[in-house]
């Protein structure tokens, strides 16, 4: 099992706090939203993502850290493959790269870029800026350019996983991921089946192609269906919120 920070409102000292006790008694991994402001969820503020798992890789030394997802709007892809690189040597291999596309502009998450001036581009272009992020990315840790310009190469490298919805995010996820992040529900199967097929269609085993989901981690079903991280949300106080699920799980 999984739990997921969810960053809004809430203080390190706090969430630095329960990863350490997740970490200490078999919680498998720990994940943060990537976020800006926090008036998008009407929280006075949101602690931002990649500064705090780099907290926590120095804070803890077994869970899995990851993100849930990275806007690739946020950050330069190049920068962010070396943000990767360095973690994950940190960590100690323990990142999770979780990447995409973004909030559209219907959504209250267009508000955090907006008010940063930046553009909320359509679906199909948020999508291609996910592809594009994830091929430069791996060119620096281990193409052409990250063998003559000096960037650090990850080892191992961190497995990409792609936040995805709908299908063609799953498609994508598979082309080019190592994984999927997608919510438990009816739609489930059909997105598994498409991405697991887009990897194998790609060249790569899609056995060990790696499937987060939320839900309850003793559903049969998500078993059934190959699922590796079931992800449990915990809002502040997060010791308490923590604390509680290990009393859950003792029962169990």
């Amino acid at each position: 099992m999984d739990v997921l920070f969810d960053p809004f409102g809430g203080r390190w000292d706090d969430l630095r706090d329960a990863a350490v006790l997740a970490d200490e008694h078999g919680i498998d991994g720990v994940w943060l939203y990537d976020h800006l402001s926090g008036s998008v969820h009407r929280a006075p503020h949101v602690l931002e993502c990649w500064t705090v798992m780099s907290a926590l890789a120095a804070a803890t030394s077994r869970v899995m850290i990851g993100s849930l997802v990275l806007n690739v709007a946020n950050r330069d892809a190049g920068t962010l493959a070396v943000m990767a690189a360095t973690l994950q040597q940190v960590s100690a291999g323990r990142l999770l790269l979780g990447v995409g596309a973004g909030g559209g502009a219907s959504t209250p998450y267009a508000r955090e870029q907006e008010a940063l001036g930046r553009p909320v581009p359509s679906d199909p272009e948020r999508r291609a800026a996910v592809a594009t992020t994830i091929e430069v990315v791996r060119e620096v840790w281990g193409g052409t350019s990250g063998g003559t310009n000096g960037f650090l190469r990850p080892d191992p490298a961190p497995p990409v996983i792609v936040g995805g919805f709908g299908p063609r995010m799953a498609e994508l996820a598979g082309r080019l991921g190592d994984g999927i992040h997608t919510p438990a529900g009816p739609s489930l199967p059909r997105l598994l089946d498409l991405a697991r097929t887009a990897h194998e269609r790609a060249g790569h085993d899609p056995a060990a192609f790696v499937v987060t989901t939320s839900g309850d981690p003793d559903d049969p079903d998500l078993e059934r269906l190959g699922v590796q991280r079931v992800i449990t949300m915990v809002r502040p106080p997060y010791v308490t919120g923590v604390a509680q699920l290990l009393r859950v799980l003792g029962r169990r």
